[in-house]
């Protein structure tokens, strides 16, 4: 079981939009058992990709007797379920320190059952919950857009797993008419890149990913070479 983590020190770079993508293509491309782990408060893959009420017992799953397993959810994407989130993971940070547990998340993915490909989607910043993401992820996908401020945050994250797991980087949010995101895809060439496209943003109206209403799509098409890379770093 590989963990994957969409991850940024920085909000509003798109982690939502990749990790809800890029489990899409785990399940469907790939035929692999996937879950997604919503760990962000905000919820947004949750309300993504639910259609259950929702609860407040998310924070509960890090409590020490907790079941894990019995928290997962199927969706409507054939090999896809969900950790889902809500509001009561504002105070995770309090609970992981409290606990004192440092591989707390990891034992939990432990015993999440019987997946091939652990996706979480990430709140920002550097907290106990990002400490907990690093030490339980085989591989951290960092979306970065073309502007100093995110490639700063880029520079603070790398700086910050110090080697301890794999980064991917990926340009995310792409106007390539900018000279600033033209010059920032030009400066590092090697890093996959997510196009600004509508397809994307109508996600929020389909509650779904582009692999479902728009697979032909520029933006999809980039999904999927995305995970391709993923797959191939994974199995180095």
């Amino acid at each position: 079981m590989a963990t994957i983590a969409i991850y940024s020190s920085k909000g509003g770079v798109g982690k939502t939009t990749l990790a809800i993508n890029l489990a899409w293509c785990s399940a469907v491309r790939s035929n692999r058992r996937t879950v997604l782990w919503d760990l962000d408060p905000q919820a947004a893959s949750t309300w993504m990709l639910d259609r259950t009420p929702g609860g407040d017992q998310a924070r509960a799953v890090f409590t020490r007797d907790s079941k894990v397993a019995a928290h997962v959810r199927p969706t409507d994407i054939p090999g896809l379920d969900l950790m889902p989130a809500d509001a009561s993971l504002r105070t995770l940070d309090i609970l992981l320190h409290d606990i004192g547990k440092r591989r707390r998340l990891d034992r939990l993915i432990e015993r999440l059952g019987d997946y091939d490909h652990v996706l979480l989607d990430c709140p920002p910043g550097l907290t106990e919950t990002s400490e907990q993401v690093i030490r339980a992820a085989d591989l951290i996908v960092l979306p970065v857009i073309p502007s100093p401020f995110a490639q700063r945050a880029h520079d603070e994250v790398v700086r910050h797993v110090g080697g301890k797991v794999p980064v991917l980087p990926v340009h995310t949010m792409v106007d390539r008419r900018r000279r600033l995101h033209a010059d920032a895809v030009a400066a590092q060439p090697d890093w996959p890149t997510i196009p600004m496209a509508s397809a994307v943003e109508a996600m929020a109206e389909h509650r779904a990913p582009l692999g479902s209403y728009a697979p032909r799509s520029a933006a999809a098409v980039a999904f999927g070479n995305l995970w391709t890379t993923i797959e191939r770093r994974l199995s180095v």
